[in-house]
């Protein structure tokens, strides 16, 4: 895609982790980058607040969802379900949400970028609410790369990725989690935030990639 000075660009979950990765990406080219989060103010499972901040920024070129949830672990049995459907609406209904508010505001060659997770399609136990939201996003890039064609719709699923979302464990757990990733993962190491940034410029860059699922975690699925 050919970005010019008149190129406009949105991130959502662009102030930190990949988004933000995603974002200064995107910085280095001709354009304008918006950043929206939490952080900066816009709660994405408020349907008003997503819209009006779309109708604010008018035509846009491509939106890149990358905001994610606090998921809650564990089997089934024992799950806090109020927990689980609060984590589907930030990362399952809150990138509905966005889609939804942005389809109307996309310029012609526009892109929608969603980010899933390696375990949708990876069955492991204690992960119900991860795996679910994760394959429902999947599911919906490929509908939604149907129904808004000609834009093009395409899911990110990152891997193991060493961002700020792991701030708050441990150092020695944080260290024992990245040497975990070392030992088993094909590619020898857990993501950057800048590996998946080159993923969703990849989407954005292809002009004959749409429905797409990018997997980019390190060889986990074949793990």
């Amino acid at each position: 895609m050919t970005f010019t000075a008149a190129t406009v660009s949105v991130v959502i979950g662009g102030t930190s982790g990949i988004g933000r990765a995603v974002a200064d990406a995107l910085s280095q080219r001709p354009g304008t980058v918006h950043r929206l989060s939490r952080s900066a103010g816009l709660d994405i499972s408020d349907p008003a607040a997503v819209a009006a901040a779309f109708a604010a920024l008018g035509p846009v070129d491509h939106v890149v969802i990358t905001a994610g949830s606090q998921a809650p672990g564990g089997p089934l049995t024992g799950l806090d379900l109020t927990a689980a459907k609060a984590a589907f609406d930030v990362k399952f209904w809150g990138s509905v949400t966005v889609a939804q508010a942005a389809a109307g505001h996309l310029r012609p060659g526009g892109t929608l970028t969603l980010t899933s997770g390696f375990l949708a399609r990876r069955a492991t136990p204690g992960t119900f609410v991860k795996t679910a939201m994760n394959a429902a996003l999947e599911a919906t890039a490929k509908l939604l790369a149907r129904e808004l064609a000609p834009l093009r719709v395409n899911v990110v699923s990152p891997g193991l990725t060493d961002t700020e979302a792991y701030a708050a464990l441990p150092a020695e757990a944080r260290q024992a989690m990245l040497d975990r990733a070392r030992a088993t993962l094909p590619a020898g190491r857990a993501g950057t935030p800048a590996d998946l940034a080159a993923a969703y410029l990849f989407a954005i860059d292809t002009a004959f990639v749409t429905g797409t699922v990018l997997d980019v975690d390190g060889g986990a699925l074949i793990a």
